[in-house]
């Protein structure tokens, strides 16, 4: 009733008075409701309810982890939102949000009981669940039913963090070989090596691959493993710029110095299409570089963010069908 009050009296025109609004609209409880919703489109929260993680592979998996691990992302992405804190926590935090069920799965001691708090992780526990890479929600909803998959969780990293998608895979892709020609158990790095040989799968996966190998020490349901088909992991990688890492720390440290910037322009371009509810096409190019500049002020703070996209012209200008 305010806001239809103030816009009748064309009040919402007024910077100080949209300011307010803005801030009073996120601070109500029913904000959850853009929390859950941009979550589930920008990160694919939804694809968890379909997950089918193989019960003979996982057999500790059930419907509580799997409320669990949505659980924690949301709440994770609310404190960010609601703290006033800056989207870069998202790559890395020194906090998360668990129950019992959920520190037990990822091997973190004295969380008792089913009710959500949060978590002060230590450096060895930080390196391994600070942030969005280290979450079973998005572990899981990038791997197979029965194993990991290097390659999807390669490619959800460029495309929903780094905003640079890879090309659409060609037709008819063998399938990757799990025994090798001496009846050997091949690890996933193996795999994908002889995949690679392949000229036609070689150029994509020289950007992807690199990036999902940094996770390979989080099984299909995100629970942290050292070995693969009886092998230690090799977690390393190499960028096609030739930076090197090992692990998802490194892989972390490098997306939050040497990418910072594609970062925060691939969060401005999924918070402006869902504000929007449409595409973004080439024409609103300026924009974005406009509402970059505002939150560039705040650090990127999500609600600076937030604020911007709203005083931005595509939203302010955004026309309504008549019905």
């Amino acid at each position: 009733d305010e806001l239809l009050k103030l816009a009748e009296l064309g009040k919402l025109k007024e910077p100080l008075v949209l300011q307010q609004q803005v801030n009073r609209l996120l601070a109500d409880p029913r904000a959850d409701a853009f929390v859950g919703n941009f979550g589930g489109q920008w990160l694919h929260l939804r694809n968890l309810e379909t997950a089918k993680p193989d019960p003979d592979v996982f057999p500790n998996f059930d419907e509580s982890l799997r409320q669990a691990f949505r659980r924690e992302t949301e709440l994770f992405f609310e404190s960010v939102l609601r703290e006033n804190r800056t989207v870069f926590e998202l790559l890395d935090a020194d906090y998360t949000f668990l129950n019992q069920r959920l520190a037990e799965h990822y091997g973190i001691r004295g969380v008792y009981g089913s009710q959500f708090r949060r978590v002060v992780l230590n450096d060895a526990n930080r390196a391994k669940r600070g942030g969005l890479l280290g979450q079973g929600s998005i572990l899981t909803v990038t791997s197979y039913p029965n194993r990991t998959s290097v390659v999807q969780r390669g490619k959800w990293i460029l495309e929903n963090l780094l905003g640079a998608p890879p090309p659409p895979p060609p037709p008819d892709i063998p399938d990757l070989k799990p025994v090798g020609k001496d009846g050997r158990l091949l690890t996933m790095r193996e795999q994908l090596d002889l995949h690679r040989a392949n000229s036609i799968c070689a150029s994509c996966h020289a950007r992807m691959d690199p990036i999902g190998f940094a996770l390979e020490n989080y099984d299909g349901i995100g629970k942290w493993r050292a070995k693969d088909a009886g092998v230690p992991i090799d977690a390393t990688g190499k960028l096609p710029d030739g930076t090197k890492f090992n692990g998802p720390s490194e892989l972390k440290k490098i997306l939050l110095t040497g990418h910072r910037d594609e970062f925060a322009a691939t969060v401005t371009e999924k918070l402006l299409t869902y504000a929007l509810g449409r595409g973004l096409e080439a024409y609103d190019a300026p924009a974005i570089r406009t509402i970059m500049r505002e939150a560039a002020k705040d650090d990127y703070r999500l609600p600076a963010l937030i604020n911007a996209i709203i005083n931005s012209q595509p939203f302010q200008m955004r026309r309504t069908p008549i019905l």
